[in-house]
């Protein structure tokens, strides 16, 4: 399977992935060494590490694509759900 058209797609859209990571593990490397890192749940956690992915590639590529802000949404959406559906059986 070639995956050529893909990467190079991905990579007008995004910018270069080297960059990308760069970028994302500078983000989630400060976010981790932040005081209130370790008292995060999971989902929290999982949500700021896949912001920081998102940022990276508007920081690198297309900013004007919508994906990666509605992404964002879309994860503290998930985590938001989620804390609201639990509290809401607990009482």
């Amino acid at each position: 399977m070639d995956i050529t058209p893909v990467l190079e797609e991905r990579g007008l859209r995004y910018g270069r992935f080297a960059d990308n990571s760069a970028i994302a593990q500078m983000l989630k490397d400060v976010m981790h060494k932040s005081p209130n890192w370790d008292k995060l749940p999971m989902d929290f956690k999982e949500a700021l590490d896949m912001n920081a992915s998102k940022i990276s590639r508007m920081l690198c590529g297309d900013w004007e694509w919508l994906d990666n802000p509605r992404d964002i949404i879309g994860f503290w959406s998930l985590v938001i759900n989620d804390r609201e559906s639990s509290s809401s059986s607990e009482g």
